[in-house]
């Protein structure tokens, strides 16, 4: 292995290479990525990656299916050009909640995105915050050295820079019960309390939204979650929440990918802030997660 890693970003992870390379004294490389007339993808590695450590960046955001075959064609390259080790760095992993056959002759989209992945061999797979609820072992799925890396301690410096004062006293809160993961790891950083917002059925027809954990009356809120999508989730939860006589209400999550008119629906709720990660680029993404991946990579790519 000779000299420092080179840092390659792709089409959708062209901005968190540049901060990598930075963070990591490393090399910052480059791929010529175009589209044929008739859709296909054409690919060109443009630094000489022979014998080199190499980092690819890509997100398989707003166009994923684009992305994806970008991304393996770009893999499969740098493996074919000679780079002694291939790290790929996808911040924001599509496909991953179809990770069950929920309806009879269904896909598992993450299972076969996965083995798309093992045919092209990276030797570690890096990713922030993916859905791993009914997968065990992500490194056995993808076939390499798998990292799970959040971004919410990231929103929680964010948070801490800027807000301080105001959620000084305040509580954290998870928008159902499977956000209760980042609730808390956000809560830890803040030294806040956290509660998760559950729904109780009393009747056939009847449903009650309860916070478990803290009361939120009188408080400030930071909500924090994994995805905002079409940002339903997050309007009942500042619904009921306000209901519940909350002061305040800071909205962050880690993958912004605002569908449709999901940026506006949150604009309109008065929020004292709207933030989330660069993982997927929007109207909202100011927090880096570079920093956080660097933090991983250094574990094995050492000082260059």
């Amino acid at each position: 292995m000779g000299g420092r890693p080179i840092v390659i970003g792709g089409s959708q992870g062209e901005h968190v290479a540049v901060q990598l390379a930075r963070l990591l004294g490393a090399e910052l490389g480059g791929v010529e990525v175009q589209r044929f007339p008739d859709g296909e993808t054409y690919v060109r590695v443009l630094s000489d990656v022979a014998g080199r450590r190499v980092v690819y960046v890509n997100s398989l955001q707003r166009e994923p299916n684009e992305s994806l075959v970008e991304t393996l064609l770009t893999l499969d390259a740098l493996r074919d050009l000679g780079a002694s080790e291939v790290h790929a760095v996808i911040p924001y992993m599509a496909y991953a909640r179809q990770d069950e056959r929920f309806k009879p002759g269904e896909a598992v989209s993450i299972a076969t995105l996965a083995k798309l992945f093992r045919a092209v061999g990276p030797d570690s797979v890096y990713t922030v915050d993916m859905h791993l609820h009914r997968i065990s072992d992500p490194a056995a799925l993808f076939g390499a050295r798998f990292r799970n890396i959040t971004g919410v301690r990231e929103l929680a410096k964010y948070v801490r820079a800027h807000h301080a004062e105001r959620v000084r006293g305040g509580v954290v809160v998870g928008p159902d019960e499977e956000a209760e993961q980042w609730a808390r790891t956000m809560a830890e950083e803040l030294g806040l309390e956290y509660a998760v917002l559950e729904k109780r059925r009393l009747s056939p027809t009847e449903v009650r939204i309860e916070a478990r954990g803290a009361d939120v009356r009188g408080r400030p809120v930071v909500i924090v979650d994994d995805i905002i999508s079409t940002g339903g989730t997050i309007v009942e939860a500042v619904r009921v929440l306000r209901g519940m006589g909350c002061g305040e209400v800071i909205v962050a999550c880690v993958h912004p990918l605002l569908v449709g008119r999901a940026y506006q629906r949150l604009l309109q709720l008065g929020l004292a802030d709207l933030v989330g990660t660069d993982t997927v680029l929007s109207p909202i993404s100011r927090v880096p997660v570079a920093p956080a991946i660097a933090e991983a990579l250094s574990e094995v790519l050492g000082g260059g």
